[in-house]
Order: C-alpha cells, then sequence, then structure tokens
C-alpha cells in the first residue's frame, strides 16, 4: 500500500503559516510515529511497513524545521506539542498510538502526560529527557555550530561520540549522514539543536508515576548509544505504573536501529494491551 503525503498548515500568530510534512499509509488503529532531534520520520521504523501489514495505520511527520517540514520561529516542546495535535486533528482523530524516539519520545509523553485519555498505548524508545532543561547545552552548541560552518561532513563528524567501539563507528556515521542529507533547512535543524535540548517538556519525572496508560519503553544500552543513557529509559520503566521495557541483549545492535525488529516488538506489545 502506498504512502499517502500530507501537509498541515500551521497557523503561528506573527510567523505566517509554516507547514508540517508528513504521510500515512495503511487501514487500521492509527499510530503515530515521532522523530529525534536532527532525525526525520523516516527514523522511527527506519521505514519499516511491518506494522502496515499487521492492519495498523502508521502516521509519521517531519518535526518543525527538519525533513520537509517548514521552519518555525521557536522549536521548544511546547510548540512540538501543539505541532502533534494540529496534526491528530487534521486526521480528526480523537485518540492514537503514539511511538517517539528521543526528542519525539518526550512530545508523545508530553503530551500523554497532558492528555491520557487520547492516547490508548505509548511507546518510548530511547528516551533521554530527564524531566528538566539541559541549561549547560554543550555538545548540541557543538553540533549546531559545525552544522552551520560545514554543513552535513562537518555535523557528521562532530556529532561522532567518543568511545564508541570500532564495530559501531561506521554504522552510525553512515546513518547520520543519511539522515541529515534529508533536511531541506539545514540552518533550521542548527537552530532546534540549540532550542530544544534547553526546553521543558515537563517538570520532573515524579508525573510519570500517575501515567495510568500502557507504555513500551525500547532502551540502548550505553556501549553503542552514549546519547541515550540507558539509566534514563531504566528509570521510566520502574516509575511509570504499566510499563514494560525492552533492551537488546549485550553485543547487540540497539533494537532503536533495526526497523524491523522494533516494529514487530511494537506490534506485539500493542496487540498484547488490546490495540487492535
Amino acid at each position: 500500500m502506498e504512502a499517502e503525503p500530507f501537509q498541515v498548515l500551521r497557523q503561528i500568530p506573527g510567523a505566517g503559516s509554516p507547514t508540517l510534512a508528513g504521510e500515512a499509509a495503511g487501514q487500521g488503529p492509527p499510530v503515530v510515529l515521532l522523530h529525534g532531534l536532527s532525525a526525520t520520520r523516516r527514523n522511527v521504523v527506519q521505514g519499516s511497513r511491518h506494522l502496515i501489514r499487521r492492519g495498523y495505520r502508521l502516521i509519521a511527520y517531519d518535526a518543525r524545521g527538519h525533513g520537509a517540514s517548514d521552519p518555525a520561529p521557536r522549536y521548544g516542546y511546547p510548540d512540538l506539542v501543539a505541532d502533534l495535535e494540529a496534526v491528530l486533528a487534521h486526521f480528526d482523530l480523537e485518540r492514537a498510538a503514539l511511538a517517539g524516539s528521543s526528542m519525539g519520545a518526550a512530545t508523545a509523553m508530553a503530551f500523554a502526560l497532558e492528555h491520557p485519555n487520547r492516547v490508548p498505548a505509548l511507546v518510548q524508545i530511547t528516551p533521554a529527557y530527564t524531566g528538566e532543561a539541559r541549561t549547560e547545552g554543550r555538545s548540541w552548541e557543538r553540533l549546531a555550530a559545525a552544522l552551520e560552518r560545514g554543513g552535513v561532513d562537518a555535523f557528521v563528524n562532530a556529532a561522532q561520540a567518543d568511545g564508541v567501539p570500532d564495530r559501531w563507528r561506521e554504522v552510525t556515521r553512515e546513518a547520520t549522514r543519511q539522515r541529515m542529507e534529508r533536511h531541506e533547512h539545514l540552518d533550521a535543524v542548527a537552530r532546534a539543536l540549540r532550542e530544544v535540548p534547553r526546553s521543558t517538556a515537563w517538570s520532573g519525572l515524579a508525573p510519570l508515576e500517575h501515567l495510568d496508560l500502557p507504555v513500551l519503553v525500547v532502551g540502548s544500552r550505553d556501549e553503542a548509544d552514549r546519547r541515550h543513557p540507558l539509566a534514563v529509559a531504566e528509570e521510566y520503566a520502574r516509575r511509570l505504573p504499566r510499563a514494560e521495557l525492552l533492551v537488546e541483549d549485550e553485543g547487540q545492535s540497539p533494537l532503536a536501529w533495526q526497523g524491523a525488529r522494533l516494529s514487530g516488538a511494537i506490534g506485539d506489545f500493542l496487540e498484547r494491551v488490546g490495540y487492535s
């Protein structure tokens, strides 16, 4: 089944009408995909169509300033949550399962905390938000400056985390290059790199303890993915009343990098909790 492109017009006072670009495919219960900072809509389940074959409708969109979506005046979590609400309204969806990665995980969680009755199931892929803004932001500033100074090549070099084992280096470099080449507005991505980490999605981790809905938390071991500490995923799973934690075996490639396996795990979770 072919994906159907869509655009969501966002009326932002004083900033005109930027659009969010996305695509939807499949029939059945909706699952909205939200990607991470400097990624695009392809980077949640890595292009896998497994969930579509299992009878779900996948809706994915590029966050403001990312991919084919227009730049916007702000890149804080309240704006990202408002964009998610606009996408749901575009499809006339009162309820939908949400699957978010990193920045997208925080956006989806912030929405679920505010509207728990609208989220029948939630997937948190490599969550990194710890309940407060990152006021120092040196690593993100370095990445933004590299992108502005030298484009994609400079960003790929700057994004290579220190201490990553050799077996992961080439894989992560190529994945980083591929995702950065999908952006139409690199200057907007640089601005998002500065603003998103300094934004507050919600305050503290205590609110997670009262979120009574099924949540799948997908963590990554620190050896391969140091920007998304496993300890954060474990803390989410500990606090959330109805959480399941899923982590790859030691020495294995992170599940977040494997679209088919990740999609299979998400599909199994959605069926277990009765979202079908």
